[in-house]
C-alpha cells in the first residue's frame, strides 16, 4: 500500500508525463505544418513514448493500492519561431522533468518506500537519455545555423532517430 504522500507525488509526475506528451504532440503538429515531416514523426514518436510513461505509473499506482488520477492538462504552445527554438523548449522541458522525477526520487527516500524508489530508478536513467538526445540534437541545429541544406539534411535524418535508442542515435 502506498502512503498518500507517494501516491500524491507519482499522480503529480502522471500529470508531468501527461504533459510532456501532449507538448511534444503539439510541436510536432506544428513541425509538420511547417513541412519539416522527418521531425514531426520523430516528436510524434516521442509523444507516444512520453504517454506510455504516463501509462507505466498509473499502473504502477493502481497495483500498489492507491488510485492513479488521469490530469486535466493545459493546452500546450501551438506555435515556435523556428526550428531550435522548438529543441531548445523541448530541451527546457526535459530538464524540468529530470528535477520533478529527482524530487519524487527523494521523497521516495524520505519516507523510506525503497519498492518505489526502485521503480523510479528506470525514470532517473530514461530523463539522463532524454536531456542526452536533446542536448546532441541542439549542437546539431547550432552547428548547421541557418544553412538550409543543413536543415533539410537534419529534417530527413531525424526520423530515423529512435526514441528507445536515445543518445545513440545519430543525427
Amino acid at each position: 500500500m502506498l502512503k498518500q504522500i507517494i501516491e500524491d507525488a507519482l499522480n503529480k509526475q502522471i500529470k508531468v508525463e501527461a504533459e510532456s506528451s501532449q507538448i511534444y504532440l503539439a510541436m510536432a503538429s506544428w513541425a509538420e505544418t511547417e513541412g519539416l515531416g522527418g521531425t514531426a514523426q520523430f516528436l510524434y514518436k516521442h509523444s507516444d513514448e512520453e504517454r506510455m510513461h504516463m501509462l507505466k505509473l498509473v499502473q504502477y499506482v493502481n497495483e500498489r493500492g492507491g488510485k492513479a488520477i488521469i490530469p486535466e492538462l493545459v493546452q500546450p504552445a501551438k506555435n515556435y519561431k523556428s526550428l531550435p527554438n522548438l529543441f531548445q523548449t523541448l530541451l527546457d522541458h526535459e530538464i524540468m522533468v529530470s528535477g520533478d522525477i529527482n524530487n519524487l526520487v527523494d521523497i521516495c527516500l524520505t519516507e523510506k518506500d525503497y519498492t518505489t524508489h526502485n521503480f523510479m530508478q528506470w525514470y532517473v536513467a530514461e530523463q539522463i537519455e532524454e536531456e542526452a538526445l536533446a542536448r546532441t540534437i541542439m549542437d546539431k541545429l547550432n552547428m548547421i545555423g541557418s544553412d538550409k541544406g543543413g536543415l533539410y539534411l537534419f529534417d530527413r535524418d531525424i526520423e530515423s532517430i529512435s526514441v528507445t535508442t536515445g543518445a545513440t542515435g545519430k543525427v
